[in-house]
């Protein structure tokens, strides 16, 4: 189960459509404050805080973490119950203010998809 946790960080490629990159904090912490970040597919549900932490769970178990902003990437490392998901800085994106795409790699891997609410 919990490699299926690493699968949904990073589960389908990056498209070129109508996302728009989000590319200083201001402009992310605006996006995402307050709200739940959700991936239902996977029963994901994270927060992220201005104070550089990540919480929230998925299938049941706990996640943790920590996140800055480093030139124009949201870079974060989790712990999910003991299974450690490493340091990566992802590309953020919006398509409209309601759904946040990740791409890992800098922009340049595999991508998840997460409702605000």
């Amino acid at each position: 189960m919990r490699a299926l946790l690493a699968l949904c960080v990073v589960t389908s490629p990056a498209f070129a459509d109508d996302y728009q990159p989000i590319m200083e904090k201001e402009a992310f912490m605006d996006l995402v404050a307050g709200k739940e970040l959700r991936n239902s597919l996977y029963d994901l549900s994270l927060f992220v805080s201005p104070e550089g932490k990540i919480t929230g769970d998925a299938l049941g178990w706990q996640i943790t973490g920590s996140w800055s902003w480093n030139d124009g990437y949201f870079c974060r490392e989790m712990d999910w119950e003991g299974y450690a998901i490493p340091y990566n800085c992802q590309l953020v994106e919006t398509n409209d203010g309601r759904i946040v795409r990740f791409t890992v790699d800098r922009g340049t891997g595999d991508s998840a998809q997460f409702r605000l609410r």
